[in-house]
């Protein structure tokens, strides 16, 4: 113990404001920790520790500290000083609380300025450190999804967690199991797709089902149809997925009005409440649940940085390096949000996500954006090419001014 306090000093260094968002070096694919954090690291004194403690923020942040050897304790916080304080202070007496004051070496942090930077700056960290149990420590549950095995010979739906690489439509993240089952269990009344689970081997003699029956399913079970006729009307359900019930609400309703200047209203009558019912079926879809190959948005969040906000985008199947936008004025000449948000898009460096981080960048984004606690606000995009610039330009004015709306 005696080795241990030697004279030692102990010195801050504050995180640079123009590295915090650089990339990781060493040729790391993705993450947004690579700028240089701020550091106390051991020079000299021990007795120095906290009055360099007590120098540090007192705000939210992501902080390593590091042991002389073996693995760095990671931790977030939204007020790193007192953390750090009772993590390192002197130890007055025999206590069951964490103190790492005899045995830390170095301090990193990180300052952030939202709750969905503090979960994506931990993870990357966690990832980077920890790359055998970081989802462990993340505590990263994975969202319910509805699949398509269209692997399959004769396609069929379920409900799974995982995101594979076989072929396959997915379409969420839900909110929770029970809703995706329940949006699954609607979908399905609308085609005559199977509901079975089993491996079909197609037979004149098989006993068929209930559904089949009800006229429910166009059961391919008892040759009924041809593989191709079943394969169709898979083909109708994954459009109607894809574009968000349009491909059966524009029909039905054109339909509808064509058999009303008709005069035929009986008819137009059933169609209208086949229309009510399929739009009773969207309403039960969660938010940002959607075909996850096209999935894209921004989440417009604070900034540690005073006089700023921070862009998350999300797209090509995974969070992308935020983008801070900045209000400061540029060379005694102020610069209009919509050219400053029309120049950080088109800036943009997307990198495409493995199968792997996407099902884990889903995950997060579920976390957050289903969460109690989600600040900022998202903003869903068909594209990047189809940016509404007014709608962000008023999400990033309401975050900057602290009255972020969610949604």
């Amino acid at each position: 113990m005696e080795r241990l306090r030697r004279a030692v000093k102990w010195k801050v260094m504050e995180p640079s404001r123009t590295d915090v968002l650089l990339w990781l070096p060493g040729g790391m694919r993705r993450g947004w920790v690579g700028g240089a954090p701020g550091v106390i690291e051991v020079a000299g004194d021990l007795s120095g520790l906290d009055s360099s403690v007590a120098a540090t923020p007192d705000g939210a942040a992501v902080f390593l500290i590091w042991p002389r050897e073996g693995a760095p304790y990671l931790a977030r916080t939204s007020l790193l000083r007192r953390r750090l304080q009772r993590l390192l202070r002197e130890p007055t007496q025999p206590s069951r609380w964490l103190n790492l004051r005899a045995v830390a070496s170095r301090i990193e942090y990180w300052l952030v300025g939202s709750r969905l930077e503090s979960v994506l700056r931990f993870y990357e960290l966690a990832k980077r450190h920890f790359p055998e149990k970081y989802l462990w420590l993340v505590k990263l549950r994975m969202p319910p999804y509805l699949k398509l095995i269209l692997s399959n010979p004769f396609p069929r739906t379920q409900i799974t967690t995982h995101v594979g690489g076989a072929r396959a439509y997915y379409y969420g993240p839900f909110r929770s199991r029970s809703s995706a089952e329940q949006f699954q269990s609607q979908v399905l009344d609308l085609f005559q797709v199977r509901r079975c689970q089993d491996d079909l081997l197609p037979s004149a003699l098989h006993p068929g089902c209930i559904y089949g029956e009800m006229n429910m399913c166009l059961r391919p079970c008892q040759e009924a149809v041809s593989r191709e006729e079943y394969q169709s009307e898979v083909d109708r359900a994954m459009e109607f997925l894809s574009s968000g019930g349009r491909s059966l609400v524009e029909t039905i309703a054109s339909a509808r009005d064509r058999l009303s200047e008709e005069m035929n209203f009986e008819e137009a009558a059933r169609l209208h409440k086949r229309l009510e019912k399929i739009q009773q079926v969207l309403r039960l879809r969660d938010e940002v649940a959607g075909d996850i190959g096209r999935l894209c948005g921004v989440a417009v969040a604070a900034s540690a940085v005073a006089g700023a906000v921070e862009l998350w985008f999300f797209c090509r199947g995974g969070w992308q390096a935020p983008v801070r936008i900045s209000f400061e004025v540029v060379e005694g000449k102020p610069v209009s949000l919509d050219q400053r948000l029309r120049e950080a898009v088109a800036s943009l460096e997307l990198k495409k996500a493995s199968v792997r981080e996407r099902q884990e960048h889903l995950a997060l984004l579920a976390r957050w954006y289903y969460s109690s606690w989600r600040d900022g606000e998202w903003i869903a995009l068909e594209g990047l090419e189809q940016i509404p610039y007014r709608k962000l330009v008023r999400a990033v004015s309401r975050v900057a001014g602290g009255q972020a709306v969610p949604g």
